[in-house]
């Protein structure tokens, strides 16, 4: 088989090594992938991931079996629904239900509707309304863009001054664009945060190893939101009892909200969770894997990737039994010095060739130069993950090899996965 991935990130890498494992796939082809990814797949860099008419015909004309639309950017302009027009069964939402996650108003609207606990909420399309709403507020708060805003249209102001501040950048200065049109000002949650990313056909649902992300560019969670600086899995405050709280009243009821909306939801679907003293809430969604969850979540999958993923097209996912290894795993986030704000790049990476079996390195924010040299070209550079039986054994792994692996201003967080150890302990 001949399988094309669009995007090209850590996740899109860590999606493209696991369906490597399948015999029957011959060649996989990333649009437009990156420096490392093209150690295991045909990069091509000149269609980017929104170039959605030239992945159309690029997937024509070279005989595409089977495609994996990774990004929310695609899948919220409708890249499944144009591959599906051509015959190209792929797996990912359409543009509909894509809307679970490309915006805000939509998802938080849907969960009213439908008794989904979430966070009380408000929205407004008028910068005033929504400074005088502020005004009667109490802090802190959440204000979030209502589209797409690589995952940084979310600020949580302390007070009055940060919150009308924030509501200027977003809809006054458009910080993120038309993403700012429309806000959601919502309740601030407390609690362990928990994401679960799951894979369903519309009416299955398996969920997936659950994770803990580290969104803070700083050691004990301070600084800047990022992408993510590293994850873990499993998540230790994901206990049984939580978990079927989550699929009688989050998981099942979401997918039954959506058939009911006429927009079912088949692909990917991410649960970001706050495990509230009032029980499990929704903080978002995601219509797609999330980056750097999946990089900790597939090395832990023991059904074939393509198996499950072909289920899902094929609305059979109630028929197979999704197999999950014993053990965690750990991602460590290499970044350039500076993220989540300015940065340098073409800086040179040296990776060793002797790592251990049970460490991968994902690629994320890197290039080949022209001499060939692997160099750094984004923000989060790499994605350093282990595996082992417990959860100390494969963070200490991870950051062993990530140690070892060398470029100017490398910059991760030496505390990931330090609650995670606090809560098995506790």
């Amino acid at each position: 088989m001949n399988l094309l991935v669009v995007g090209g990130g850590g996740r899109e890498h860590a999606i493209i090594k696991k369906l490597k494992e399948n015999p029957s796939v011959n060649t996989i082809y990333a649009l437009p992938g990156n420096g490392g990814i093209a150690a295991d797949a045909v990069c091509v860099p000149e269609i980017g991931a929104k170039d959605i008419a030239k992945i159309v015909d690029f997937a024509k004309s070279h005989s595409i079996d089977f495609a994996v639309v990774a990004p929310d950017d695609p899948l919220a302009l409708g890249c499944v629904d144009r591959l599906h027009e051509a015959g190209i069964p792929c797996f990912g939402p359409d543009a509909k239900a894509a809307r679970i996650e490309a915006s805000k108003v939509f998802s938080k609207n849907l969960m009213k509707k439908y008794g989904i606990p979430t966070a009380r909420y408000e929205v407004f399309d008028d910068p005033a309304r929504a400074l005088a709403y502020l005004r009667t507020a109490s802090f802190p708060i959440v204000v979030k863009a209502d589209g797409l805003a690589l995952g940084k249209g979310v600020l949580i102001p302390q007070n009055l001054q940060e919150a009308e501040a924030a509501v200027k950048s977003i809809m006054e200065d458009k910080a993120f664009g038309d993403s700012g049109n429309e806000i959601v000002i919502e309740e601030f949650l407390t609690g362990p945060e928990v994401s679960v990313l799951a894979f369903t056909d519309g009416t299955a649902i398996a969920p997936m190893v659950s994770s803990m992300d580290h969104k803070r560019a700083g050691d004990g969670d301070t600084g800047l939101n990022t992408g993510g600086m590293g994850t873990v899995a499993p998540n230790p405050c994901y206990t049984p009892e939580v978990a079927a709280a989550c699929m009688e009243k989050i998981f099942l009821p979401t997918l039954a909200a959506m058939r009911a909306e006429g927009c079912p939801f088949k692909g990917c679907l991410y649960f970001g969770l706050m495990l509230t003293p009032d029980g499990p809430k929704v903080i978002e969604y995601n219509c797609r894997f999330g980056d750097p969850e999946t990089q900790v979540v597939l090395p832990l999958l023991k059904t074939d990737l393509l198996t499950v993923m072909r289920a899902v097209k094929s609305e059979t996912l109630g028929d197979l039994t999704v197999e999950w290894h014993d053990g965690a795993a750990a991602c460590v986030i290499l970044a350039s010095g500076g993220y989540p704000g300015n940065y340098p790049k073409g800086k040179e990476i040296t990776v060793p060739e002797d790592l251990p079996g049970n460490v991968t390195v994902y690629h994320a924010g890197d290039k080949l130069a022209e001499d060939g040299k692997l160099v750094t070209s984004g923000g989060r550079v790499l994605g350093v993950t282990a595996v082992g039986d417990t959860l100390e054994s494969a963070l200490k792994d991870a950051y062993a090899a990530a140690e070892r692996i060398a470029f100017e201003g490398k910059y991760l967080r030496r505390d990931i996965g330090k609650r995670a150890l606090a809560a098995l302990e506790g």
